[in-house]
């Protein structure tokens, strides 16, 4: 199914696309990644293909507005087809995080003299990967930026998981200049980056999410989005739930992946463990009920997802019309980070219970039903759940907002904040991150 978007370039209201218009279009695209899944999976082949035809459909302009060439979906409809997406193969949505954040940040209000310029270029099928964490001995940002006195710089320095980099066309990069921190954009295949494959986790293994090398790299005036000192305050923003809630809304299409493989499984099968003969376990009771179990954590895993986005829509809404306040960013990141409490031990717990359904012969490599828990289970590790879980409870119990701790480290008694975890702001295009 077609949606034609219009292709002028100015600043305008989302239309009022329908979700199920929406997911029309782009379901077919998601089968058709979803068959070969499972060969990508077995053998490690890195997803140019299935990013060409998501590029093909236009999903990076998902959330570029209609008057800008793109679908002008809502937040609730973009998480909709991320979940779908997951459901499909779960590398994909991390693949494109960085980008869906990227076009997210040109929604804030200090992004409006370049919106224009990025929302044609996305519209156009531009597409971001991400190079803004490090590995390293300690949390900081060694990436810099060296003026040449001709009004270009040089980039130089190391990142990694860089998230959907190896994909992209674009790279968004924090860097450092003396005391300040930036935002960059620079294009991927720019002389002087170096982007590997070297990611060597035992899940999401398709992402990209290893090494970015930059060797003097030039970069003009026009690559630089944005410059903040060091001391200043982080802007009030919703971009951290934002990117917390693009990873929520992928175990939940990991939660639809299972509950789907069970079902599968099950009534493929003609034989029961411990009764002579043929038997259909479609009809034992226990595996009734273990399917029920993965039904039912798929659909809460769904309906908190969308509880989720609706909120975030919502302050979205007030932001573009100048309205929005402290107390409703506050509640952006407690709806995501209690959001992630509750959503990964479910996902967890049905990509182990999935076994059950079967016995021994579920654990077959053909199948890879293994993939589920290694790609929960590493999605799960972003932004760790213990630490942000610490945070709510002195939200509630101390009133110390959630994000102080999460952008400063730790906080004194009298809740002031010392000490710097995180090297991008949090109006940044980063990847919204915090590896430890």
């Amino acid at each position: 199914m077609s949606i034609p978007a219009p292709r002028h370039h100015a600043f305008a209201q989302e239309s009022s696309t329908s979700g199920d218009a929406l997911l029309a279009h782009f379901q077919p695209v998601f089968d058709r990644i979803a068959e070969g899944a499972v060969q990508r999976e077995q053998q490690r082949e890195l997803a140019y293909e299935p990013v060409a035809w998501l590029r093909e459909a236009g999903l990076g302009s998902v959330r570029v507005p209609r008057d800008a060439g793109g679908f002008g979906a809502s937040l609730p409809q973009l998480f909709g087809l991320i979940r779908a997406l997951g459901a499909a193969d779960s590398n994909l949505p991390q693949i494109w995080r960085a980008h869906f954040g990227f076009v997210e940040t040109l929604f804030q209000p200090d992004k409006a003299e370049v919106r224009d310029r990025w929302f044609e270029r996305i519209a156009a099928g531009a597409v971001f990967g991400a190079a803004m964490a490090e590995r390293g001995p300690a949390t900081e940002n060694t990436v810099r930026i060296t003026p040449l006195g001709d009004g270009s710089w040089r980039l130089d320095g190391s990142k990694f998981y860089s998230t959907g980099s190896l994909y992209a066309d674009w790279l968004s990069v924090s860097a450092a200049e003396g005391d300040e921190h930036l935002g960059l954009a620079i294009p991927a295949n720019a002389e002087g980056v170096e982007r590997l494959d070297d990611w060597d986790g035992f899940g999401q293994q398709l992402t990209g999410s290893g090494s970015t090398h930059f060797h003097g790299v030039r970069l003009q005036q026009e690559h630089i989005l944005w410059r903040q000192p060091s001391s200043e305050e982080r802007p009030d923003s919703y971009l951290t739930a934002f990117y917390q809630t693009v990873h929520l809304a992928t175990l939940a299409g990991i939660a639809e992946a299972i509950r789907k493989d069970a079902i599968r499984f099950v009534q493929a099968r003609t034989r029961v463990f411990g009764v002579p003969g043929q038997a259909s376990p479609r009809h034992d009771p226990l595996v009734q009920r273990v399917v029920g179990r993965l039904a039912s954590i798929d659909f809460a895993a769904e309906s908190l997802v969308r509880s989720v986005a609706e909120q975030l829509q919502l302050i979205h809404e007030a932001v573009r019309e100048g309205r929005a306040r402290t107390p409703a960013f506050i509640q952006a990141d407690l709806a995501a980070w209690q959001a992630q409490q509750v959503l990964i031990p479910l996902v967890l717990e049905a990509a182990n219970l999935l076994f059950e359904v079967g016995g021994a012969s579920a654990t077959a490599r053909s199948r890879a039903l293994d993939r589920h828990w290694r790609n929960a289970r590493t999605l799960a590790s972003h932004n760790p759940a213990i630490l942000r879980e610490r945070a709510l409870g002195d939200y509630y119990l101390n009133g110390v907002r959630p994000r102080e701790v999460w952008f400063n480290g730790r906080v004194t008694p009298q809740g002031t904040t010392a000490g710097e975890d995180e090297p991008a702001t949090a109006n940044s295009p980063s990847t919204g991150e915090r590896r430890v």
